[in-house]
């Protein structure tokens, strides 16, 4: 049937009108022709749900713009050309079918679908904003963005085209073309939403221009040396990444879980790239993670003594990230760091990376007297590096759990892998896979260095269980001796009364 004999007719009531337009929306998506027996394009729906469409669209750029974002007129033209062009589409409509009822039918139904789209989105944001969805959700959400945009403009064009009954052929080059070029045009301007964040150049306090070298000269100095004749273990850490505070948090927990529970305080090292922290802790660049290398290597034993090194960030193929804007540094490269620790002088070590793709390093660090521990294989990234979140998944299933509840390091890792796992599976992500290579030397070294790093552990659950009895027992002798100080002043206080009578 042409679009000539097209007759739409307007109910009495505005309320009647109004559904009958939503209705048609949704007739009009499921790809139905029975959109045109709903629909009553007069110019007050139009106007009505232009200014609903535009309201919701709002509402959306607001629920996802970050923090002190601000009203974008760009982001408000690149969304008002849309239902310009399909509002001049009805015009053309109508005078080359010569039926005026057309010029608001195409924009009407386009309006209505975008406005119960954007409504759709905006609660997804809510639900996402307070952490209601689950984490695999997260990947998909753009995908399903631009689905819902595709699906409103293609389901116009498909219910027209089979109103005027177009060959198949036509309708798929139209319909591929439509969806080329909204593909286009919305990757085009994802950067320019309604309300937008104003990006902030990050700046270099003077003040930290000259604190960065007493922090590290500091750091480095109150590195204590070895005890002769015993295995000391030291600490160093590495937050590579710093725009997320993931990073930072995963390191600062590791040390503190050291220095606490296995005893490398004051021979441990923390070097955090981190935005908000310049003047509170030593930046990680190559030169400062040389010259903390060489400073625990010389205050080391290298027959006795054991270095754990860890490293988080973000990754890639054979290197971790570096960044601390506005410092421009070079990436930590696996190379790099087997030379350097080669040239520290330290021999043992076990060095664990939480990176994507980190699987990358085993080959480069790997040596008799290593034991190397990744969080994923070399072509697998890892998960949980989010803004929100204190450690990566695999930091918070090795470090905060598996390796409080184990004595070994081969137990601990066995442990996190399956944790590990099992939550990239409840999420849907693609196995990280992590690895452990323990060297060949090492593999007969290490029970006896677990040994004295786990019997710390135990030292301090004691000490602290003999302190609490000890507290209980004198908590005790208080009680018995206020007992007898009670009963005193009691009897004191009788005799005083009988002498009274």
């Amino acid at each position: 049937m042409p679009l000539s004999s097209l007759k739409t007719v307007s109910l009495q009531r505005f309320s009647l009108n109004f559904a009958a337009n939503i209705i048609a929306a949704l007739w009009m998506l499921v790809g139905s022709t029975r959109a045109f027996s709903w629909v009553k394009p007069t110019f007050i729906q139009f106007l009505l749900f232009a200014l609903l469409a535009l309201g919701s669209n709002v509402l959306f750029s607001w629920l996802a713009a970050e923090a002190g974002s601000v009203f974008n007129e760009q982001g408000l033209v690149s969304y008002l050309i849309w239902p310009a062009i399909i509002s001049l589409v009805g015009i053309v409509l109508a005078r080359r079918s010569g039926n005026h009822t057309l010029v608001f039918v195409p924009v009407v139904l386009w309006l209505v679908a975008d406005t119960l789209s954007a409504l759709l989105q905006s609660i997804v944001q809510v639900l996402g904003s307070h952490g209601w969805l689950p984490d695999w959700s997260y990947s998909f959400l753009p995908i399903l963005f631009l689905v819902l945009f595709l699906w409103q403009t293609l389901a116009l064009l498909w219910i027209f085209a089979r109103r005027q009954r177009t060959p198949w052929w036509e309708r798929i080059t139209i319909l591929l073309g439509a969806v080329a070029l909204l593909t286009i045009w919305q990757r085009n301007v994802a950067d320019q939403p309604i309300f937008k964040q104003i990006p902030i150049q990050p700046v270099l306090e003077e003040a930290a221009l000259y604190e960065q070298p007493r922090l590290l000269q500091q750091a480095l100095t109150s590195i204590d040396p070895n005890v002769a004749g015993k295995n000391d273990w030291y600490f160093m850490g590495v937050a590579g990444f710093s725009e997320q505070n993931v990073f930072r948090s995963e390191i600062n927990k590791v040390r503190e879980l050291f220095d606490v529970r296995f005893g490398t305080s004051g021979q441990s090292l923390a070097l955090i790239n981190n935005t908000y922290s310049w003047l509170d802790e030593p930046v990680a660049t190559k030169t400062s993670i040389l010259q903390g290398l060489k400073t625990i290597g010389q205050q080391m034993d290298a027959d006795e003594d054991v270095l754990f090194m860890a490293l988080s960030s973000h990754g890639d193929q054979d290197f971790i990230h570096l960044s601390n804007p506005p410092l421009e540094m070079d990436n930590l490269d696996a190379t790099w760091l087997r030379e350097a620790l080669d040239a520290s002088g330290i021999r043992w070590r076990v060095i664990v990376v939480s990176a994507c793709y980190s699987g990358s390093f085993i080959d480069e660090l790997a040596s008799p007297t290593t034991v190397i521990i990744t969080a994923s294989a070399a072509d697998k990234m890892s998960f949980g590096c989010t803004n929100t979140a204190e450690m990566t998944y695999f930091g918070q299933a090795f470090f905060a759990e598996s390796l409080r509840e184990n004595t070994s390091f081969a137990a601990a890792f066995k442990d996190a892998r399956l944790r590990v796992s099992e939550r990239e599976n409840f999420m849907g992500f693609e196995s990280s896979n992590p690895q452990m290579v323990v060297g060949s030397l090492m593999e007969t070294a290490l029970p006896a260095f677990e040994k004295v790093l786990f019997d710390k552990t135990r030292s301090s659950v004691e000490h602290l269980t003999n302190n609490t009895e000890a507290s209980g027992a004198m908590l005790e002798d208080t009680i018995n001796n206020n007992a007898i100080n009670d009963d005193a002043i009691n009897s004191n206080k009788s005799t005083a009364m009988s002498g009274a009578k």
